[in-house]
């Protein structure tokens, strides 16, 4: 019994986390995503975060992640916005970040 709730915990922090992995070649990749110039072209609001453990939720608090295996989405980054799942802008401050654009969620679940 002892064990197993620190495994369901793990198992939710992991399900729930968003470490992304950038893959070097796009057909490696969960998603395709463009980094727009401008905040109000973005589907998300993307805020890197530094702490593995403060990337929360599916609400735009990325980790880059240094390993594949540890990722729960691998990205590749196009050259055109056109060739993109998603449209991302970095922002500076934690709670500047999130979706702009709900439908597109599902992507990161």
């Amino acid at each position: 019994m002892k064990y197993i709730i620190p495994m369901i915990l793990l198992s939710m922090a992991h399900a729930h986390g968003q470490k992304v992995f950038e893959v070097s070649y796009e057909s490696r990749a969960d998603i395709t995503v463009f980094e727009v110039e401008y905040e109000s072209q973005a589907d998300l609001l993307v805020y890197k975060e530094e702490y593995e453990s403060r990337a929360k939720g599916n609400e735009g608090n990325w980790f880059f992640c240094d390993y594949e295996s540890r990722a729960d989405k691998s990205i590749y980054f196009v050259q055109y916005e056109s060739r993109a799942d998603l449209k991302i802008y970095f922002v500076d401050y934690e709670s500047r970040a999130g979706w702009r654009t709900k439908s597109k969620k599902s992507l990161l679940d």
